[in-house]
């Protein structure tokens, strides 16, 4: 990754993207951090590696990548405070939800953009971002975003902006139906008789380790919950009320139509 970086909030999200560009071999030198209130965890970070970090925009150069990871309520007032980083070759890239392509553009002009929708398993570097350049961005800007984010994960890509509404609404808020679905089986484990701790310990391994058997296999879920269900036994009796009347497929769909009709009221 041979060019320019500066990344605006180093919260969870900016964080992350840090310890990923860091752990793929990225040239400290290349990056700068700017943010007034850092965390004692990355300013340890940060000298580690020996990255640059400034508080304001003063005496920042214009960077290649202008990378905004700060939180959607934040950006109209600092958004403005950042258009001397904005140069001739300069792409701005948000990863807020709710930040649109417009809204970069009128804060800070005819700008190269690119909005980009990860999830919070980029903390583990597997994360699953979705980007969307607008019209200025050229193919070398977009490859150099591809690379900062797949330093953290997985990045496609779409060219229809509004899809970026349905992307958050499934990968984006998507992490937290998996945690929610952990809790609810320590819970219905704790109530059929199981001790607390192993309740838990039991929802949280099948979890991850289902997510990682789906990963690594070739065969699609519908196909692994096939293989995992004997006729008349006890994942048939479980599905049985999960997939009926009530059940998940309509839970989610809701779920994610919810997200997604606040995702388009963000914007």
């Amino acid at each position: 990754m041979n060019f320019s970086v500066v990344l605006v909030g180093a919260g969870n999200m900016g964080g992350a993207m840090l310890k990923g560009w860091v752990a793929n071999g990225m040239k400290p030198e290349h990056i700068t951090v700017l943010d007034p209130s850092l965390s004692e965890q990355i300013k340890n970070t940060l000298l580690k590696a020996k990255i640059w970090h400034a508080e304001t925009p003063k005496g920042v150069s214009p960077p290649d990548v202008l990378l905004l990871a700060i939180k959607p309520q934040m950006m109209e007032k600092v958004l403005p405070t950042l258009k001397e980083l904005v140069g001739e070759n300069t792409v701005v890239v948000s990863v807020a939800a709710g930040t649109t392509l417009s809204t970069i553009c009128d804060a800070l002009g005819d700008v190269a953009a690119i909005r980009v929708m990860p999830n919070t398993p980029a903390l583990v570097l597997r994360g699953m971002s979705v980007g969307c350049p607008n019209a200025k961005t050229t193919t070398e800007q977009r490859d150099n975003v591809h690379s900062l984010m797949a330093a953290i994960g997985k990045i496609e890509w779409v060219d229809d902006e509004k899809l970026i509404d349905a992307v958050t609404a499934v990968s984006g808020s998507g992490p937290a139906y998996i945690f929610h679905l952990a809790e609810c089986m320590a819970q219905a484990g704790i109530e059929v008789g199981l001790p607390d701790e192993l309740a838990m310990a039991l929802a949280i391994e099948t979890v991850s380790g289902a997510g990682e058997l789906l990963r690594q296999s070739d065969d699609t879920p519908a196909v692994l919950r096939k293989n995992v269900t004997s006729p008349n036994g006890t994942t048939a009796a479980a599905l049985e009320v999960l997939m009926g009347e009530g059940g998940m497929p309509e839970l989610l769909k809701k779920a994610i139509v919810a997200a997604k009709k606040r995702s388009e009221e963000l914007s």
